[in-house]
């Protein structure tokens, strides 16, 4: 792609209407190459859209930084940040073009703090993982924005609010993460039972987000035990935070997929409507 079909596409991103933001709990990295449940249902995501979107932001659980960063590559590699796969998920590419130009007017949306423009991440496997099996064609610009790991939930979706104009550019936002994700207490199997404690928090998330009670979501450590099992750390669980940041008052929240993965992971998703 050259710098004359990268204006085009910027020329392109005139207003729509309002696209919905999603949240998707992306698990286990395995779930790049699986025919399963959770992967189908990533599919049946992008058919009930409005519309095809313009491009795709992905605040990705694993792309955790010192200030907020944005992608500005024209051709974002495919970044294969785990281990102890099988190589199969190693050869996975997904050549999705980048959103340069995008990608700079996004930082400037954000007037909270400074913006760094990033050339050398890619997309991490918080998003193409997902993307994959939602858009397999990877002909939508795709660009990632980082996670400031120093900073509390609040600051998240106080920066998140920002950003809300680009779901009138046609800009299919997602946050990737997972609302429980507890590695320590993980099982490595397909069958594996869930943990009461799992299921319980994941679904007190459920409730909140019916309810519209998202300081309580925020503030989740005041959520107990079971919180504090869910989310030993929170780089998992800020994604989410974006998400209710960009968020309407009025809007609706529709749960677009449930279960709990190895025991201790909760693949919820859900999605504006």
């Amino acid at each position: 792609m050259d710098l004359h079909d990268l204006k085009n596409i910027s020329d392109s991103f005139i207003n729509t209407d309002e696209m919905p933001v999603m949240f998707i709990g992306h698990g286990n990295p395995m779930n790049g190459i699986s025919d399963n449940a959770f992967t189908k249902a990533l599919g049946n995501m992008s058919k009930s859209l409005p519309m095809t979107p313009h491009a795709i932001l992905v605040i990705s659980a694993h792309w955790l930084t010192n200030g907020t960063h944005v992608l500005v590559s024209i051709q974002p590699k495919t970044i294969h940040d785990f281990g102890g796969f099988p190589e199969a998920l190693y050869q996975v590419q997904y050549p999705a073009p980048g959103a340069p130009e995008l990608a700079i007017e996004t930082g400037k949306l954000i007037t909270s703090t400074t913006v760094v423009e990033d050339n050398h991440w890619g997309l991490d496997h918080g998003a193409w993982t997902i993307l994959r099996h939602m858009y397999p064609a990877a002909d939508i610009p795709v660009y990632q924005l980082s996670i400031d790991y120093h900073q509390p939930p609040e600051y998240h979706y106080k920066l998140a609010a920002e950003l809300k104009a680009l779901r009138k550019k046609g800009v299919l936002i997602i946050g990737s993460g997972n609302i429980v994700h507890n590695l320590y207490e993980i099982v490595f199997s397909l069958h594996a039972k869930p943990f009461d404690w799992a299921i319980s928090f994941d679904e007190t998330v459920k409730k909140k987000l019916q309810q519209g009670a998202f300081d309580d979501l925020i503030h989740y450590q005041r959520l107990g035990q079971e919180a504090a099992l869910s989310i030993p750390t929170n780089d998992h669980y800020l994604p989410m935070i974006y998400t209710l940041g960009l968020i309407n008052k009025g809007e609706d929240i529709r749960f677009t997929y449930e279960e709990i993965q190895n025991a201790s992971i909760s693949m919820r998703c859900f999605e504006t409507v």
